[in-house]
């Protein structure tokens, strides 16, 4: 603990106390907002890991999907009716906020203008493959909306932990000592101008 540079005045007295009062409410306020803020993050997490699981999986199956495309029509005809698949994709950004923190909100949708493609002479496995990517590309949006939330929402928190302990370490020990000190200084010139008052009372009366 430091003890500020005041003088020992009353003024000085009610204003650290006042001072004192708003740091403590500060740090009360500031100690919620870090508890909902992990919270909050910690929920986040857990999605993101369960959706990075989920995407990796349906990657891996749209991949092996297009493996079996071209193994059954060749590399030349699958490049060829990819490009003319017509797939609009409207990806909407919207913004949620907790304690303060603007989290993305990411929504993805697909317009189709089907019929890409002749079935004639086309595999089962490429409306399979697009389906697949379809639905990967939807992910995508989700697990790209956590991570992001993920990310600033640690950064909110460690910045909140800054503040909680330089109020808790540093502010109110510093207000506290200073107050305290002031008190004593205040209460000791108080006896000394009671002797004093004392003293002079007693040479009147002489």
């Amino acid at each position: 603990m430091t003890q500020l540079n005041c003088a020992p005045t009353k003024t000085n007295l009610l204003r650290l106390r006042s001072e004192l009062n708003f740091a403590q409410q500060g740090y009360e306020l500031l100690d919620q907002k870090r508890n909902i803020l992990i919270i909050e993050l910690l929920g986040i997490v857990d999605q993101a890991v369960d959706f990075q699981d989920r995407v990796e999986k349906m990657l891996k199956k749209a991949y092996k999907s297009m493996e079996e495309t071209i193994f059954d029509m060749g590399k030349l005809k699958v490049q060829y009716v990819i490009g003319s698949v017509n797939i609009d994709a409207d990806i909407t950004i919207r913004s949620r906020k907790v304690m303060g923190v603007d989290l993305p909100v990411i929504e993805t949708k697909f317009t189709d203008h089907s019929p890409y493609y002749s079935p004639m002479g086309t595999s089962f496995w490429i409306d399979n493959s697009l389906q697949c990517f379809k639905k990967v590309l939807e992910q995508l949006g989700k697990l790209s909306e956590l991570k992001i939330s993920v990310l600033r929402l640690a950064n909110e928190v460690k910045k909140t932990i800054r503040k909680v302990n330089a109020l808790e370490k540093i502010a109110i020990p510093d207000l506290k000592e200073t107050v305290h000190y002031i008190e004593g200084r205040l209460e000791e010139s108080e006896r000394d101008m009671f002797v004093l008052m004392k003293l002079v009372k007693e040479r009147l009366e002489i």
